[in-house]
């Protein structure tokens, strides 16, 4: 395959892993995996307390009824009518409709039942509950085949006959989400004889606007089994006023406090076990008759939410991971971040707009999947980071010593800068004497070879011995000890490298000899003392190197020994002292730029 079609390749395999990975956070999305939390965020976001206009009050069968009337249990259907003869005291200051959150099934009294059927039906004004019983059973259809319906009314309990004669009735079936929160409400029930019955909610705000002369309630959007989505006013408590059934009783509240409105009456006591936790507050759970009370309050403000269907955000979801992949693989953490902060905070907000429009958006979805790509970006250019770095520090080990590789790529290190310190070293420069006239003789592969043998021999003496290995120029050599990272004993180290050169190249002058006839040696010059070291060059080309006239000294030296020597400065010997085994040539060795007298030595052995 040419360069051109693999760079296609990878392209188009870039792609279809970019694809590949959006459609698989995709389908988590839809599998429903996070769905609960994914709720209850959404619960947090959307659901908001928002003050009620007064057109409902609540009635409890509360603790405060319990202890004066007595156990609820032992209640009466009398002490109801009382209630409802107290609210509807007169013609003129009767309440518009007054909902009765109990169920009265059965005949119990034919005294009580007949005195609440008669109050009930006094004015027309008061709605009875009645509840059905869900499960699955075989519906057959028209074309007289069956199916089973997991939502099919199983069992259905109404008023007894005289209460259901005297008023309207309405349902009070609250039915919670499978994470058993309460956020939807169920807008009618369709009995299998054909006929609707309304939501206890529904009834009384219709009944609420027939009363005011006002427009019939304009229904909400429902789902395929009737339900919508509820958007609560208030939180457990927030509607609820502390009138209690014993205050209408015993007359501690005037009639005409209720006129014209909404009353709704039901259990509000924790032993009466009609409680939910609702999408308005997970924490606390909510009183049946205050989760009617806000469904007629959400009816009356027609405050109605529909909730986008799957499959449009599924694929909005998949196009912004597709989109934020592309841009999290490229870009660099700052432009990544401020995408990840754009499209988690865009998606919000755009939720919040839509929410204020009447469309529910999932929350979670686009921010989650966004994140994870954020921190899925951060972890891949890490560890592409750490394996280019990985490579080019195997790639520079080749031309310069691991300590400068490290020292270049430390995290704020000034390695890279331009510029140098005035630094103690020792520098050793090597050159192969004897090669160019050999190499004159040979083919070029063969002086290729050759000339490669002896500057591996050269580097790995070097950084056998800690040194750092500056450049090659042709066959010489030039290594310093002491820089980037100061050494105890550079010195040393300097001519343990010059005497392992002379000892290694002898093996290869042997192999030389009796392969071309001919051999070739090393002249070595160490010399110690100050030099610059540093970033030689400009910002475009710069070499990490040694400069000064102890460089120049070195290089002097190692000009003037013989192949197989090895030539030391005074300055060298002074430092080693009796660990080396010297013969000094006094000044009978004249170097280029160097005054008369200038002491130089050959390096016999280390002691």
């Amino acid at each position: 395959m040419n360069i051109r079609g693999l760079q296609t390749y990878k392209k188009y395999g870039t792609a279809l892993l970019m694809v590949l990975i959006a459609a698989i956070l995709t389908l988590i999305a839809a599998s429903g995996l996070f769905r609960a939390v994914d709720l209850a965020a959404s619960d947090a976001f959307y659901q908001s307390r928002s003050a009620s206009d007064g057109k409902i009050v609540l009635v409890g069968i509360d603790q405060k009824a319990l202890e004066e009337i007595g156990p609820y249990n032992q209640w009466g259907r009398d002490i109801i009518a009382m209630v409802l003869e107290a609210l509807n005291e007169s013609e003129d200051c009767r309440p518009a409709a007054i909902a009765v959150d109990v169920l009265y099934s059965g005949e119990t009294n034919a005294k009580a039942d007949a005195w609440l059927a008669e109050a009930a039906g006094q004015y027309g004004n008061v709605i009875t509950a009645c509840a059905a019983e869900f499960g699955s059973a075989l519906i057959e259809d028209r074309a007289g085949d069956y199916y089973l319906d997991t939502f099919s009314i199983t069992a259905f309990e109404e008023p007894y006959e005289a209460l259901k004669r005297a008023s309207s009735q309405g349902h009070i079936n609250a039915m919670m989400d499978t994470d058993g929160i309460l956020r939807h409400h169920l807008l009618k029930l369709s009995l299998p004889d054909g006929t609707e019955v309304p939501s206890l909610a529904l009834e009384a705000a219709r009944m609420y606007r027939a009363y005011h002369g006002m427009e019939p309630v304009k229904l909400p959007p429902v789902d395929a089994r009737g339900f919508w989505y509820l958007p609560f006013c208030g939180v457990p408590g927030d509607l609820y006023e502390s009138i209690s059934v014993a205050d209408l009783i015993f007359g501690e509240i005037p009639a005409d406090y209720f006129a014209g409105k909404i009353v709704l009456i039901g259990p509000y006591a924790a032993g009466l076990q009609d409680s939910y936790l609702t999408a308005a507050e997970h924490a606390a759970p909510m009183y049946g008759v205050e989760f009617q009370a806000n469904a007629v309050q959400a009816l009356l403000w027609e405050d109605y939410k529909r909730e986008a269907g799957d499959g449009i955000q599924l694929a909005a979801l998949f196009a912004v991971l597709l989109f934020g992949l592309a841009v999290f693989r490229r870009k660099r953490l700052r432009v990544s971040t401020l995408l990840w902060a754009a499209l988690c905070g865009g998606s919000l907000l755009l939720c919040k707009v839509m929410y204020s429009r009447g469309l529910v958006l999932h929350v979670l979805w686009i921010p989650v999947g966004v994140t994870v790509l954020y921190v899925g970006g951060i972890g891949f250019h890490y560890v592409q980071a750490a394996l280019e770095k990985r490579r080019v520090t195997h790639t520079f080990q080749r031309y310069v010593a691991p300590e400068i590789v490290r020292e270049l790529l430390k995290e704020d290190s000034e390695a890279l800068e331009l510029g140098g310190r005035l630094t103690e070293i020792a520098v050793l420069f090597v050159d192969v004497r004897g090669f160019t006239p050999m190499s004159e003789l040979l083919k070029p592969t063969e002086v290729v070879e050759i000339l490669n043998q002896y500057l591996t021999l050269i580097s790995d003496c070097i950084l056998k011995n800690g040194g750092t290995l500056d450049k090659f120029v042709g066959d010489a050599a030039m290594a310093f000890w002491g820089a980037p990272l100061p050494q105890e004993d550079y010195v040393m180290n300097a001519v343990k490298a010059a005497s392992d050169m002379v000892e290694g190249s002898k093996e290869l002058c042997e192999a030389l000899l009796k392969k071309y006839g001919r051999t070739v040696s090393f002249g070595i010059g160490v010399h110690a003392g100050e030099a610059v070291v540093g970033n030689i060059g400009s910002l475009k080309r710069m070499d990490y190197t040694a400069i000064g006239d102890t460089v120049n000294t070195a290089a002097r030296l190692e000009a003037n020994a013989p192949g197989g020597t090895i030539y030391i400065s005074r300055a060298v010997a002074d430092v080693l002292g009796d660990r080396i085994r010297t013969t000094s040539l006094g000044g009978t060795v004249k170097l280029k730029g160097k005054k008369e007298g200038f002491e130089v030595l050959v390096m016999e052995e280390i002691c």
